[in-house]
């Protein structure tokens, strides 16, 4: 085994934890992914399907890499490694260290480039860019911003630097620190933003689409997506969770604990779609528009409304603390790793990993410009790097997680660590053992 360095910090809080896991999972998926989800999925139906999902689901994989984590006290790999050889296990055990850590690294590459078009965004809020302005004109104004590669960069590389700056401080003066700040901003934005959609005229319709379903709309591909979505919200199978569990003292009651970050992350979802759903409705705007909504649909309606400039602001803004928190935390699980396996401080190891994510990151971007016509199995570099890690890497790793606690741990050391009775350990068995490795491997192959 490769040396270790114990430099292990601790979070200061179970708040601090609880904010800053629940910062993890808020991201782009929450306040750019769930709403076009449910917009094309049919809404109230879709909404319903993936709270039962996440429950069976999210939450059970959520423990289950916080137990790993808080075991090992060291990077995701390092966990495994050492887990594996305690249990008597294979040693191959330690790919699902190594392909969370990876997997991370992967996706903060290209996150990062998403959230420089957020800051690119806040610009264009701030200069009343969206006002007066055609669904076509917008499409315009993204697509030009897609086509130069320095315009690009110089977002992404700034998105990256906040990432890396706020990581290099440390656990709890970085990442602690940061969701501190930023969530309850978050959560105020939030609120601001939905007391405006009660203004528009489309607040009752938003709230029919989202909470009153029509099942049948629901097909196998709508359970598919809740499925997944499930599964991808709260951060899991990229090493993050993991990572985060291994600075929790064993004060911290882990099934109590993934249960604030599953209600706070759910919460976050639901009221940003009552943020964008009212808005889509007043303005008679497509629902079904996809990974557009955000960046084309949107600022047609802040273009066209009074005081639109103020609100489309306060919008991205929401959008790049969401990003900045994800990023954070996806970025951390590669430091720990670096630093914990090589001679580098911790901010040594913060540039090094953040430089290497911003180059990947920069032929992520060139993917729609200068590198647009390379391709590697039909895909070019962006949308590569999105389908390893959201239909192998997560998915696999996140399986690996459930695997390992429900069939190579002592069950009796798990069931006293979680604080369950009998009873309720059996429940959690058949979930962890059975329900959950299912639910991922129809996840897997209906991806692929």
């Amino acid at each position: 085994m490769a040396s270790t360095k114990q430099v292990h910090a601790q979070w200061s809080s179970r708040m601090g934890f609880i904010l800053a896991a629940t910062g993890s999972a808020v991201g782009l998926g929450n306040i750019w992914k769930f709403p076009y989800m449910v917009g094309e999925s049919g809404g109230a139906a879709f909404v319903f399907i993936y709270l039962a999902c996440i429950l069976l689901i999210g939450l059970p994989i959520l423990v289950s890499e916080w137990l790993l984590g808080r075991r090992g006290q060291k990077n995701p790999v390092n966990t495994m490694q050492e887990l594996a050889a305690v249990a008597g296990a294979n040693k191959l055990w330690v790919l699902v260290g190594l392909g969370g850590v990876l997997g991370a690294f992967l996706i903060l590459s290209f996150y990062s480039v998403i959230g420089g078009w957020s800051l690119a965004y806040i610009k264009d809020a701030l200069l009343g860019n969206f006002s007066g302005q055609t669904a076509e004109a917008i499409g315009i104004l993204f697509n030009d911003l897609l086509a130069s590669p320095a315009i690009l960069i110089l977002w992404h590389s700034l998105f990256m630097l906040l990432t890396v700056f706020i990581v290099a401080r440390g656990v709890t003066a970085g990442l602690e620190k940061t969701a501190r700040l930023l969530m309850p901003a978050l959560g105020v934005l939030l609120i601001l933003l939905v007391l405006y959609g009660m203004t528009t005229g489309g607040f009752t319709q938003a709230l029919a689409f989202m909470f009153k379903p029509d099942w049948s709309v629901v097909s196998g591909d709508v359970v598919l997506a809740a499925l997944g979505h499930a599964f991808f919200t709260l951060s899991l199978g990229m090493g993050i969770m993991m990572a985060y569990g291994s600075y929790l003292g064993e004060e911290v009651k882990l099934l109590q604990a993934a249960r604030t970050v599953v209600i706070m992350d759910t919460v976050i979802a639901l009221a940003a779609g009552l943020a964008i759903f009212p808005i889509v409705f007043a303005k008679g705007l497509d629902l079904g528009s996809g990974p557009g909504l955000i960046f084309v649909t949107l600022p047609v309606a802040f273009g066209n409304i009074t005081g639109g400039w103020l609100v489309g602001l306060a919008f991205f803004v929401l959008l790049t603390f969401a990003a900045v928190t994800s990023a954070i935390s996806l970025l951390e699980p590669v430091v720990e790793f670096v630093e914990e396996r090589t001679p580098l401080s911790r901010v040594g190891s913060t540039l090094v990993s953040g430089a290497a994510a911003w180059a990947l990151g920069v032929l992520a971007l060139m993917s729609f410009n200068l590198l647009s016509e390379f391709a590697i199995l039909g895909l070019n570099i962006f949308d590569l790097l999105d389908t390893l890690t959201s239909k192998f890497f997560l998915p696999l790793t996140g399986l690996g997680v459930v695997l390992f606690l429900a069939w190579r741990l002592d069950k009796e050391e798990v069931r006293q660590e979680l604080g369950l009775d009998v009873y309720d350990f059996s429940l959690w068995n058949l979930i962890v053992r059975y329900l959950a490795p299912v639910g991922v491997l129809v996840v897997f192959f209906a991806n692929l």
